[in-house]
């Protein structure tokens, strides 16, 4: 049986190519962890080009199970000539993943008591780590009032695509000829047919995947023309559980995109966290971002990454080379194989987490002259531990029991973990809260601290 899968997640729109937040800042240390797409479960990954009209949308597959079993809709503006569909590779989507991912950033405190003008340059200091069923016959296809206006074998996928007069016809021809499709999916059919959508149909290819060695799926690449900007996401909420996870990676000529009809925000960043989330990154940015989404009432847009791709603060991984960028439909980038070489492009990461109830409409978009960057950044501060040997050093130790209350409280706002849960964790790691000057074991208290 084919089905449609997760056509909630991939499910695109229209577009294509013929032929608390801080200001931007210097800002050095080791990246230590990234929340990348695979934090979240059936996270669906799309990556749009986006310059005047002309739209390429790249759709990177989260389907798990037998090839055989796989089937996708994609409501398009148009009919799509074979030349504007292309199969591509998931290293590419996952290397613009790696770029823009979130960053735990881990930096050392230095000796108090070293003059700060001994340094050329403080950032000196720190480094970066770097097949389908038979066709009915025309007569059958007629009756329904779908036309199939277009059928091509592009890699290892066959693809059709539809024209349809109703949503029930449609249904009933999607039925016949083997792809089973939900009731609740009838009214969202309907509106993209009233609306002069067509409807970009591809399932495995299973004889030319065997051919070409293909273990996998790769992701698929449509390109068109169209004044809207848009992502037709609805048809995934059909038959979908609960909230889904969409990280969309939008690059322009221009600047960042933004969400038209919902509220686009950036999510918290460059805040200091306690040391012990370094090996919690995962459960802290998953337990973060549920909380920014329930405190935006469940229906914004969140920017997690916006950058001028011709340079870097550091770079968190490789930039893309400027085949890479092509690769992805990027045609004014410049044709290196290498990395490192500056291109025109800014990126936006933005994380959408949608289902029926909360986030009803189709994602609209806009690219904006806005190139003011962003990076979803958590900083990890080791205290300096040498001892105190003149008093700006007691003062800066004076401090810490201070500064990792701050740390405690401010991620217990930004997760909803209980404090007393991160204090705990906080001592266990050395970060006391101890101020005594002598303990029971008659250390003095700077070097309690890290017992």
């Amino acid at each position: 049986m084919r089905i449609f899968s997760r056509i909630s997640l991939i499910a695109l729109g229209v577009g294509a190519l013929l032929a608390p937040t801080m200001p931007a800042q210097a800002f050095c240390g080791f990246y230590v962890a990234k929340a990348d797409t695979e934090l979240f479960n059936d996270a669906s990954k799309v990556v749009m080009v986006r310059d005047g009209d002309r739209t390429v949308v790249t759709m990177a597959s989260d389907y798990r199970g037998e090839a055989s079993e796989f089937a996708m809709v994609v409501p398009v503006p148009t009919v799509l000539a074979e030349g504007q569909i292309h199969v591509t590779e998931n290293a590419i989507v996952d290397h613009l993943d790696a770029y823009t991912s979130p960053r735990l950033v881990e930096l050392f405190d230095p000796d108090p008591c070293r003059r700060f003008d001994e340094f050329d340059d403080a950032s000196g200091l720190f480094r970066a780590m770097p097949s389908p069923a038979p066709m009915e016959s025309e007569a059958r296809n007629r009756s329904l009032g779908v036309t199939v206006e277009a059928e091509y074998t592009v890699g290892e996928y066959n693809i059709l695509i539809l024209s349809a007069e109703e949503s029930d016809g449609l249904q009933i021809w999607l039925t016949e000829n083997g792809y089973q499709t939900p009731e609740a999916a009838l009214p969202v059919l309907a509106e993209y047919i009233e609306n002069g959508m067509k409807f970009f149909v591809a399932e495995v290819n299973l004889e030319e995947q065997a051919r070409i060695g293909s273990t996998y799926l790769r992701p698929l690449q449509i390109a068109f023309e169209s004044e809207e900007f848009m992502l037709p996401i609805r048809l995934g909420m059909v038959n979908s559980a609960g909230p889904q996870d969409m990280f969309v990676f939008a690059l322009t000529r221009t600047g960042r995109v933004e969400a038209k009809n919902y509220e686009t925000v950036e999510v918290p960043s460059v805040v200091d966290v306690p040391i012990f989330v370094r090996e919690e990154f995962d459960g802290f940015y998953r337990s973060m971002f549920d909380r920014q989404y329930m405190a935006q009432d469940y229906d914004a847009v969140f920017v997690e990454y916006a950058w001028d791709m011709s340079w870097c603060d550091p770079c968190a991984a490789d930039p893309l080379t400027g085949q890479e960028l092509r690769e992805l439909g990027v045609f004014w980038a410049e044709n290196g194989r290498s990395s490192g070489g500056a291109q025109d492009v800014f990126v936006t990461r933005l994380h959408v987490r949608y289902d029926a109830e909360n986030f009803p409409q189709d994602l609209m978009l806009r690219a904006t002259n806005d190139r003011e960057t962003f990076q979803g950044r958590y900083i990890l501060r080791h205290p300096w531990d040498g001892a105190p040997q003149c008093q700006a050093a007691e003062a800066y130790l004076g401090s810490l029991p201070k500064r990792f209350a701050s740390e405690a409280i401010t991620l217990a706002g930004l997760t909803g973990w209980k404090v007393a849960d991160i204090l705990e964790r906080m001592e266990e790691n050395g970060q006391s809260m101890d101020v005594r000057l002598i303990g029971n074991d008659g250390r003095p208290w700077w070097q309690r601290i890290w017992r």
